[in-house]
């Protein structure tokens, strides 16, 4: 530890300009002899962020059992650094859908909206007033360009990414369209519900536990989605949202898109729901399952309380 140190003012500029981009205030109390440390290229108030992840040890079979995949670690939980400037929180496909009575037809087919509404009134607002008071950039996932047109966040990201050239598609003939009626009618959503469904779609909005602040990104597709993050910088990012075994995986800007990218793709286990059928609803057993394919894909399960308080012990 140094007992003096010059730094110019120049070197001193340098500084409030690294931590102005780190939303952090480089000459508040830190020691001058921590401020060579961040002169020379690191920051090291903002480098990394320490959290508890739990992740899934998918080994090691033991044919030794009668279930062999018995034999394998399980979930556990670890220790982990996350980068604070190059990690975004993403919140896919927060809506209000309305109240039941309005659109029955919906509620009937998707039994996820309550627990969606639940979660988004008790974790997300502070979820996000900590993701807000942090490094982390905060990015938004809709389906549709419908409710989210006229924000700025939408409205940059349209520049950021550019124009998308859209997908050749299959040549439909009668019997496609037969077994996707089929689908539609005996499967999902239901021929009885679908109006409501349609309905409520077109009025849903962003809920106010969730709207998007200010310029905070909006993205429709993964396109868009990376070039917020090539724009932030960021290389892994945390979704928040709904639902972890669906959309979040399988729609445009989900896990399996944005892997293609590179990104690292997490989740926080207490902010996101799971679609469940009859026999894994009363168990939740299918937003368990989403949680364990984004683990062994490679991604981690962070808690929203532990991601709180690192915060909180940041800011003091």
């Amino acid at each position: 530890m140094t007992d003096t140190v010059t730094i110019s003012i120049i070197e001193a500029a340098l500084v409030v300009d690294m931590h102005v981009r780190c939303r952090r205030n480089a000459l508040n109390g830190i020691p001058v002899d921590t401020l060579v440390w961040i002169i020379h290229g690191t920051c090291y108030f903002c480098e990394v962020m320490n959290l508890k992840a739990e992740y899934y040890q998918q080994f090691d079979a033991d044919y030794s059992l009668e279930v062999p995949a018995e034999g394998f670690g399980g979930w556990k939980t670890a220790q982990v650094e996350i980068n604070p400037a190059k990690t975004a929180v993403v919140v896919m496909h927060a809506l209000d859908c309305g109240p039941m009575e309005d659109f029955p037809g919906w509620y009937r087919c998707c039994d996820e909206i309550p627990r969606t509404a639940f979660v988004l009134k008790t974790v997300f607002p502070k979820l996000l007033a900590a993701v807000r008071a942090s490094e982390l950039s905060l990015f938004h996932i809709v389906g549709g360009a419908s409710y989210c047109k006229d924000y700025p966040g939408y409205q940059r990201v349209l520049e950021l990414a550019g124009p998308e050239a859209s997908l050749p598609r299959v040549e439909k003939d009668r019997v496609y369209e037969d077994l996707r009626q089929f689908a539609r009618e005996n499967s999902f959503p239901g021929k009885h519900n679908s109006e409501d469904c349609a309905a409520g779609s077109k009025v849903a909005k962003f809920p106010s536990e969730a709207e998007p602040l200010g310029d905070e990104g909006i993205a429709a597709t993964g396109p868009q989605l990376f070039a917020l993050c090539r724009d932030a910088g960021v290389n892994h990012i945390i979704y928040a949202g709904f639902n972890i075994n669906w959309c979040i995986i399988l729609s445009r800007a989900g896990i399996v898109e944005m892997k293609q990218y590179g990104l690292i793709c997490s989740a926080f286990r207490q902010a996101v729901t799971g679609v469940e059928n009859k026999e894994t609803a009363r168990r939740e057993l299918g937003k368990e399952l989403g949680l364990w394919t984004l683990s062994v894909e490679g991604g981690l399960i962070f808690d929203v309380d532990n991601f709180v308080e690192a915060v909180e012990a940041r800011s003091r």
